[in-house]
């Protein structure tokens, strides 16, 4: 059934190339796929964007004691997951010093900060004892979990096959541990952590107001009703001429 129902969007992207997804083939590409993804699921490993969150257990480091975390403790709240590469690197220290510096301002609106790599607790723990002038971490105001076993980067799809280590992914959990976002990044380059904190911003705005959030979107600046008409208040007030 998984591969013949595969077959069917196969051919209609063949036939029809890219389509619209309110054209009839559109349609019925995505009614196909909709049927086959939790089959999909069982044989790709994947977070995607409007399904949960896998939940997992593993040991970690938070501040400087050795404990385990579970993504189900954090139910309730808003989480931002990030995976990196190796500990004692180049880009990872920017990166996570970076969010340890913004951790404050994810709890201030109800949001948590979990890292992530294929390191050991004891490595981490090795790297937070590092100045940061030498490259290490110093002190570090979120859990660095350690998934040595790889399964937490298999579930969610960032494992480098040929590294054996972790892609720079990230993903935005909703208070219900549903995925709201997912990006991935090759290792040469870091993330901006503001983007992330104006994304689960933008994220809690909507989902209270109804209104969605346009492009560079931020706390207090307009938002657009969902409506034919309504929307053209924003437009008028925000658009520039050519």
């Amino acid at each position: 059934m998984f591969a013949s129902k595969l077959s069917v969007v196969l051919r209609s992207v063949k036939a029809f190339g890219a389509v619209p997804a309110s054209s009839r083939v559109g349609m019925l590409a995505n009614r196909e796929l909709a049927s086959i993804f939790p089959i999909m699921r069982s044989h790709v490993s994947f977070a995607p964007v409007g399904y949960p969150a896998p939940d997992f257990t593993a040991d970690a480091l938070i501040g400087r004691e050795f404990s385990q975390v579970s993504l189900s403790n954090y139910k309730g709240k808003w989480v931002v997951l990030f995976f990196y590469p190796l500990d004692f690197t180049f880009v990872c220290p920017t990166e996570i010093v970076a969010f340890s510096d913004k951790a404050e301002e994810f709890r201030k609106i109800g949001a948590e900060v979990l890292g992530c790599s294929v390191d050991s607790k004891f490595a981490h723990f090795a790297w937070v004892d590092m100045p940061r002038k030498e490259g290490g971490l110093g002190k570090c105001n979120f859990p660095l979990i350690a998934d040595v076993s790889h399964n937490i980067g298999e579930m969610y799809g960032v494992m480098n096959a040929d590294t054996g280590f972790h892609l720079r992914g990230t993903y935005i959990i909703d208070p219900a541990g549903v995925v709201r976002h997912l990006s991935m990044n090759a290792p040469p380059v870091g993330r901006n952590v503001d983007e992330l904190l104006r994304l689960v911003q933008a994220f809690q705005f909507s989902d209270k107001n109804g209104e969605v959030c346009p492009s560079d979107w931020k706390p207090g600046k307009d938002t657009i009703i969902e409506d034919p008409v309504k929307k053209k208040k924003y437009f008028a007030k925000n658009a520039r001429d050519e």
